[in-house]
Formats: C-alpha cells, sequence, structure tokens
C-alpha cells in the first residue's frame, strides 16, 4: 500500500468492476480506510456507473483502478477521462490493465502498453509511467476469458501511473504585462559616414561635380555599324545535313518544304511534245499519259490502283 503514496486526511476513490473478486475488494477498501483515517474518505465506485455518477470536479487526491487483486479491468477513453476529471491537480491515477505484447495483434479490446500510455496522456495526465509489468497469474487468466471473451498467450498484466496538472481544465490566470516604456532613442550615427553615402539635387547642380558623358565611354569599334550576317542565328543542321527543328523559327522550315516541292515538280515526267494534256487523241505512242483522262497543263496527275494494275 506504501506504493500509492496514500496518507491521512486524503480522499481516495477505488474503481471496480465485475472481475473484481469481492473480498480482495474488502481487504484493499479496509485497508485504505486505516491509512486516511477519520479525516480522509474512501468511495468505491462501480467502473460502469462511474460516467453518471454525481462526483464534482477535483473530488480527490488519489484514484485507483484495476489495482484489486484479481481484477482485469479495462478502461476506455470515457473511463479516463472521467478519472482526470475527478481527481485534484496534481492527484495521481494508479491503474492496472492487462496489456497485449503481440505486435501483430490487433484486437480493438486489449491495447499494447504504449498505446494505454498514449490513451492516459490524450485525457489529460501528465508523467506517465510504468510501474511494474508482471505475468498473469492463473485467475486473472481465466478472468479475461471469462470477463472479456479474450483469449491470448502473450499477456501481461502492467500498472501505470499518471498525474493530474496543477491547474483545473477552463481555469485562467491574469498575464503580468509590463507598462514599462521602452525608450526609442535610435543607436548614433557617425555623422562622418553619414556625409559620407548623403547626395542631395544640390549637390548634382555644383558646378565642381564632374559629370561624364556616356558617349566618351564609346570608342571607335563600338560605334561601328554591324554586318547582318553575323547577327543572323546559326543555321538549322549547319555542318550537317540540313534538318529543321521543331518548331524552327530561323526559316530553314520553309526553305527546305520549297526545294521539296521543286524536286516532286522536275521528277514528274516531260512532254516532248507538248500536247499530253489534251487527250489520248493528240499522245504520242511513248507518251506516259495515254490511256488518261485530259487535264490542265501543271495540274497533277496521280495513278489510281485500277491504272495501276491494268498496267
Amino acid at each position: 500500500m506504501a506504493d500509492f503514496g496514500i496518507s491521512a486526511g486524503q480522499f481516495v476513490a477505488v474503481i471496480w468492476d465485475k472481475s473484481s473478486p469481492a473480498e480482495a475488494l474488502k481487504d484493499l477498501v479496509d485497508k485504505l480506510q486505516a491509512l486516511t483515517g477519520d479525516e480522509g474518505r474512501v468511495s468505491v465506485e462501480n467502473i460502469n456507473q462511474l460516467l453518471q455518477s454525481a462526483h464534482k470536479e477535483s473530488s480527490f487526491d488519489i484514484v485507483l483502478s484495476g489495482v484489486i487483486p484479481g481484477s482485469t479491468t479495462l478502461h476506455s477513453a470515457e473511463i479516463l477521462a472521467e478519472m482526470a476529471r475527478i481527481l485534484r491537480p496534481g492527484g495521481c491515477l494508479f491503474l492496472k490493465e492487462p496489456v497485449e505484447t503481440a505486435v501483430a495483434v490487433n484486437n480493438s479490446k486489449v491495447r499494447t502498453a504504449s498505446k494505454l500510455c498514449s490513451a492516459l496522456t490524450l485525457s489529460g495526465l501528465v508523467e506517465i509511467k510504468e510501474l511494474q509489468r508482471e505475468s498473469l497469474s492463473p485467475e486473472e487468466i481465466q478472468s479475461v476469458r471469462e470477463h472479456l471473451g479474450y483469449h491470448s498467450d502473450s499477456l501481461l498484466s502492467v500498472q501505470i501511473t499518471g498525474k493530474k496538472p496543477n491547474f483545473e481544465v477552463g481555469s485562467s490566470s491574469q498575464l503580468k504585462l509590463s507598462t514599462a516604456k521602452k525608450s526609442s532613442g535610435k543607436p548614433a550615427v557617425d555623422p562622418a559616414a553619414a556625409k559620407l553615402w548623403t547626395l542631395s539635387a544640390n549637390d548634382m547642380e555644383d558646378e565642381s561635380v564632374d559629370l561624364i558623358d556616356s558617349d566618351e565611354l564609346l570608342d571607335a569599334e563600338d560605334l561601328k555599324k554591324p554586318d547582318p550576317a553575323s547577327l543572323r542565328a546559326p543555321s538549322c543542321g549547319e555542318g550537317k545535313k540540313r534538318k529543321a527543328c521543331k518548331n524552327c523559327t530561323c526559316g530553314l522550315a520553309e526553305e527546305l518544304e520549297k526545294e521539296k516541292s521543286r524536286d516532286q515538280i522536275s521528277s514528274q515526267p516531260k512532254s516532248a511534245c507538248g500536247n499530253c494534256y489534251l487527250g489520248d487523241a493528240f499522245r504520242c505512242a511513248s507518251c506516259p499519259y495515254l490511256g488518261m483522262p485530259a487535264f490542265k497543263p501543271g495540274e497533277k496527275v496521280l495513278l489510281s490502283d485500277s491504272n495501276l494494275h491494268d498496267a
């Protein structure tokens, strides 16, 4: 009992559930009453009725939950928050709960020790410490199976303590703000340095100031008009086969397109008599347009698939 730090005159709350043995609960309460004395008080509360209890905020110095020998109590987030509410600022909570040690197990009923500590922190407690970790007794293993419906060979019993901060939730305090006026004096500046970097319009009008003509900075080479050829960007594909770049802007693409059109025109068969476009009646025996309809001069003539097969 000395581990809980209970002394005379303190108010202690003992939380129990259906897994708590009645005889063990009675023995614990008797020992606590002997420690707190007549000036203190020991309150016993069922965990399922704690949220409906009429306890006011900051009612107890110490809250004990699940510490009854043979008890396998699980604490929800709501229960932990309620315990933190009824604790006085600076009060301590001691709880004992079976935890899972297998990392791969993902069960919502039994948490790991780290998750239990995180839940205590979220409830508003500070200085969370793990005091003891031990194996479950045969009675506790049987209690977990009967009351929790949970079967596992990797369970341990862990005892954790937490402390409520030395202030109440929602409390306020006045901030002491300094009303003394701060000196607004600027750091001293060397007059010589300030004068060195100061230049006014009157200084520019002074006849003693020699201004440099910007044209005098140019020599004869700078004044020469540049050759337009030297300003032209290098042609695309210069020094190798000419090929226009994608999104060409130097004009090579248009130039290559014109050359391609001229090559196509020059590759077409030329008429020796000049009557090829008039029709077969006016064509020579060796005319390449025999069998084709008449066409306009300069018109491009395309051979269809049927003409190619007939040939």
